[in-house]
């Protein structure tokens, strides 16, 4: 169990170290290999982004129904070793359609999530699985700190060494997994594989016919659009708010990426124990709406800055969530779910950086007749307002229900 567990712990970590691994460089990779200047780099770059995302998001569905049918061992196994081909391709991309094929190679292979989420729910039993999510949360944000960080150490080699870097992680971690992982789904417990419910919209439908958790997926998706705010605006909102540097960007990233790590692989125990998964849901949300109401409006970096762990503290969400949701399903539909949740993820992520950067444009502009910086954390706090409402809702029927 402990080895399996590390071996899905490191999983999410470096498939968010990869993402973050080669951000430093692909402004430059991209004027290298395409020529022009910084603002058409920034285009291919969002394009780049959006391929890796709609990639995500059309084939988590499927790798996790595979899981359902294969084992998860195998899918990870395979998708690991596709990783390490793929970080290669891009390394010797010599033009822009190879690093969109790149891209789009490594949006199918990194859709591992779902599989790891799915192979964790196999693992726990009921009262551990929200905990358990949450230490995943914690490696998502642990690869999000340390990923960007080695990504701008590597890239003093040259534009290629972050993606070289990327592959001999995602290789070692495929040996440990060959050697150590246990396959955690019983053959009681696979399903054969359909089609019809391997693409999100037919795996939602599937689920749908569950009483109450098409709404908490709603919530779930609702919640991911709102929190991408901060990946989506931060560093144009501290440039134009507080004039702080590139570093200093990098200095706050750390910070937020450090203290989810801490709030969902530790902090989420105990609050689970005293509150309960429902309640954890509803603290997050407002701890949530509590930073993104001071981010609208402060002109202070260091009250924003001091302000980042309380938006950690709204990690508490995804883990609570998403184990409620768990409970819910049967064990042969562990990876359908997982799939539909990071394939919501991944359209959230394609939407919310449209929404959110029209919000700032428009906020920049004074179209409200006022020069307003923070208003895509206004949009992201009405959003939070919407899915906190939106879950109330559905735990008031949930509860009528169970009465009835």
């Amino acid at each position: 169990m402990r080895s399996t567990t590390l071996f899905l712990f490191l999983t999410v970590m470096i498939d968010a170290m990869g993402i973050g691994l080669i951000m430093p460089v692909m402004p430059d990779l991209i004027r290298e290999v395409q020529g022009g200047g910084l603002a058409d780099a920034a285009l291919w770059g969002g394009g780049l982004a959006t391929a890796f995302a709609i990639a995500q998001f059309l084939f988590s569905p499927i790798v996790g129904a595979l899981s359902d049918q294969s084992g998860r061992k195998p899918v990870l196994l395979v998708t690991q070793g596709a990783l390490v081909l793929v970080y290669l391709l891009l390394a010797a991309a010599q033009s822009l359609w190879m690093l969109l094929l790149g891209r789009i190679l490594a949006g199918i292979a990194s859709a591992t999530q779902s599989t790891a989420n799915a192979a964790m729910a196999d693992l726990s039993p009921p009262e551990k699985k929200t905990a358990n999510f949450g230490l995943l949360g914690a490696a998502f944000g642990a690869g999000f700190v340390f990923g960007p960080m080695l990504g701008g150490l590597l890239a003093g080699w040259g534009t290629r060494a972050p993606f070289y870097g990327a592959a001999v992680l995602v290789a070692m971690n495929f040996a440990l997994g060959a050697m150590v992982m246990r396959e955690s789904v019983a053959k009681e417990n696979r399903r054969a594989f359909d089609w019809r419910r391997a693409h999100a919209f037919g795996a939602l439908r599937q689920l749908g016919k569950l009483p109450g958790l098409l709404p908490l997926v709603a919530v779930y998706f609702i919640y991911s659009v709102a929190i991408y705010v901060y990946p989506a605006i931060w560093a144009f909102f501290t440039q134009a708010r507080f004039g702080w540097s590139p570093g200093m960007v990098g200095v706050s990233l750390g910070v937020f990426g450090f203290s989810m790590a801490l709030v969902q692989g530790v902090l989420i125990r105990p609050v689970l124990r005293f509150a309960g998964e429902r309640m954890t849901v509803v603290l997050g949300h407002l701890f949530d709406c509590v930073a993104l109401s001071v981010l609208s409006f402060t002109g202070s970096g260091m009250l924003a800055l001091m302000f980042t762990p309380v938006s950690a503290l709204g990690a508490l969400v995804s883990p609570a969530l998403t184990g409620i949701m768990s409970k819910m399903v049967a064990d042969d539909a562990q990876g359908e779910l997982q799939g539909v949740l990071t394939a919501a993820h991944a359209l959230a992520v394609m939407i919310s950086p449209l929404v959110m950067t029209s919000a700032f444009a428009l906020g920049m502009n004074g179209g409200l007749g006022v020069t307003m910086p923070g208003l895509p954390f206004l949009v992201a706090l009405g959003l939070m307002i919407l899915g906190l409402c939106a879950f109330l809702a559905a735990a008031r029927r949930s509860r009528a229900a169970a009465a009835a």
